[in-house]
């Protein structure tokens, strides 16, 4: 296969008509054939061999979005690709525009352990590939040892810890054929910002939800339980990641990570950036202060590093294409780029052990509003996200 295509959509609170999914939310049926015909318009606009899908309800609402997607890419066939009985038919440009169903695809569903009654139900991701499994998914949620990571203060004494045993969403893990190699792809949607606020025992709502009694303290400890909950499932992804490099596997992570590029989440996903030269760094074990790596530990430490980095889809179409900025999200009048397409460094043509490249990087995300816009309310329906799209082109083996 000489190239394939990876994007990620969240596609906003995807479940059938008149399911109460949040309190007091629901799709009126018209408002559901309404938003699965934008999703399947948008899957069109793809046309990606692999998508990871976040906030996914109800694995049959979305196996009827593909549906419609495929009629609407045959459809889209009829209209502007050549028959065979046309000489023309072999242009380049009609493979480009043709539409690739789904009908063979494999679609795998991860729910979500917490999802509850109407009201309280809670999203889990998917993966659809065209190109198949090499292997079952699997998906990481439940820890088979709870996450303790233990704190301490300054004068050396115990400092308490941050326990978690279940992950707020699940992260599905699936084995992608690609040509004579096979990719390993992470879906995530991780932990959101907003404020997780404690009810108190008796209480009918926490009483930072209150917003006429505003406590902005409060509200800042709540913004800080999600962070920290967000750094532990990025932990925890980053250990399944390097998992699969350790085996000299290729790695592709996608999804919404709540967070954008730089934030310290996202970054313990990706792993460090080398400094330039350890050379001049103290060692750990110093005993004297000219106790230095050397120019060979130097060199190890960077490779170490190098071979367990993951790479951003978007950084590298910014310093190709010299655009100045990815938005696929807005919350409160402020635009970001949440959601990503990272991969190792398989897919950098500068690593001597290459096996394919970028060559171009798609965001669908012209319709982003919030609820800072006064058509918010009116817009609850389509994707409150962009879409991102990797194509890769494979390297040609001997």
């Amino acid at each position: 296969m000489s190239q394939f295509s990876i994007a990620s959509f969240n596609v906003k609170n995807l479940i059938g008509p008149d399911q109460e999914y949040y309190k007091f939310q629901s799709y009126t049926p018209e408002e559901y054939a309404w938003k699965e015909d934008w999703l399947a318009d948008q899957i069109v606009s793809l046309n990606a061999d692999i998508i990871g899908f976040q906030e996914i309800f109800d694995e049959a609402s979305l196996r009827a979005t593909i549906a419609r997607a495929d009629r609407y890419g045959q459809d889209s066939n009829d209209a502007s690709v050549p028959g065979e009985d046309k000489r023309y038919r072999h242009r380049a440009i009609f493979d480009r525009l043709a539409f690739r169903d789904y009908s063979n695809a494999a679609l795998a569903f991860a729910p979500n352990i917490h999802d509850g009654d109407p009201g309280q139900r809670r999203p889990g991701v998917a993966i659809l590939s065209r190109l198949g499994f090499a292997e079952d998914p699997q998906i990481i949620q439940v820890l088979d040892t709870p996450l303790e990571i233990p704190f301490q203060t300054f004068g050396g004494d115990e400092g308490g810890h941050f326990t978690i045993q279940k992950l707020s969403r699940p992260i599905l893990k699936v084995r992608v054929p690609v040509g004579d190699q096979i990719v390993t792809v992470f879906n995530c949607h991780l932990k959101s910002k907003l404020g997780e606020f404690i009810r108190a025992e008796g209480a009918e709502y926490p009483a930072e939800a209150d917003l006429t009694q505003y406590d902005p303290v409060g509200r800042a400890l709540g913004a800080a339980r999600s962070a920290m909950r967000r750094m532990a499932e990025a932990w925890v992804l980053r250990g399944a990641i390097v998992g699969e490099l350790r085996q000299g596997r290729p790695v592709m992570v996608l999804g919404d990570f709540n967070d954008n590029e730089h934030a310290v989440s996202t970054e313990i996903i990706m792993g460090e950036q080398p400094f330039k030269n350890y050379a001049w760094m103290l060692r750990h074990d110093a005993e004297h202060r000219g106790d230095r790596y050397s120019e060979a530990q130097s060199t190890k430490i960077t490779e170490d590093i190098e071979a367990m980095r993951l790479h951003s889809a978007e950084k590298m179409f910014v310093r190709k294409s010299l655009r100045d900025m990815v938005y696929t999200s807005a919350f409160g009048g402020v635009y970001e780029s949440i959601d990503q397409i990272m991969m190792s460094r398989h897919f950098l043509p500068d690593w001597k052990g290459h096996i394919g490249e970028m060559s171009y990087f798609t965001v669908l995300n012209d319709h982003l509003t919030d609820g800072s816009h006064p058509e918010a309310p009116y817009n609850k329906l389509a994707s409150d996200h962009g879409q991102i799209m990797a194509t890769i082109q494979m390297r040609e083996t001997k």
